[in-house]
């Protein structure tokens, strides 16, 4: 018995669908990684620099205040309207001919204060906490009678700014040592 040949459109079928597959499989296997690797690394890098421009923002605010703040509104309208702090973003030393603006460009070239308040990946508010402290006295008579109890409550000595995509943190609410070190440093 002899068979018949299988039609050649067959064959140009099965080849055609294997062209698709390979082509499928190196995008899949090649291609999108990379982008997902350099969308990572983008939304990092930029998440820490608005973090970084955050901490400059704190340290601003607390020389004005002699506090910090957790509210990231306040904070941005204090960067958009102070007087002292547009002075020093327009400034230049000249001692070492650099420009005094204490805020660092985003990736895409310039500073906008309102970036501050959202990560560039899921647009999720950054976390930032003040600490709070309560310190106690007790005031007595010359016979050892209480009085009074003084309390005094102390806000802002220390923050904590968190990154809510998982790119790191700035400060600490519990060690002075960490008051504005970032978690890349």
């Amino acid at each position: 018995m002899t068979s018949k040949p299988e039609p050649w459109y067959i064959h140009t079928a099965l080849y055609v669908v294997i062209v698709i597959l390979i082509a499928v499989l190196i995008k899949v296997a090649i291609i999108d990684p990379k982008d997902v690797v350099e969308s990572e690394k983008f939304f990092k890098n930029e998440s820490r620099l608005r973090m970084e421009n955050i901490k400059q923002a704190e340290i601003l605010w607390e020389q004005k205040h002699k506090n910090f703040t957790d509210n990231l509104d306040s904070l941005v309208t204090f960067i958009k309207y102070d007087s002292k702090v547009q002075e020093l973003i327009s400034g230049f030393d000249t001692i070492i001919q650099r420009s005094s603006n204490p805020f660092s460009p985003l990736l895409n070239g310039e500073f906008v204060a309102d970036s501050l308040l959202r990560s560039p990946k899921t647009f999720a508010d950054y976390i930032l906490q003040i600490d709070t402290s309560t310190h106690v006295d007790t005031v007595t008579n010359r016979y050892g009678r209480i009085l009074r109890i003084d309390s005094t409550v102390v806000l802002g000595k220390r923050y904590f700014l968190k990154d809510p995509d998982g790119y790191g943190t700035i400060g600490s609410l519990f060690d002075d040592a960490l008051k504005n070190t970032a978690s890349w440093e």
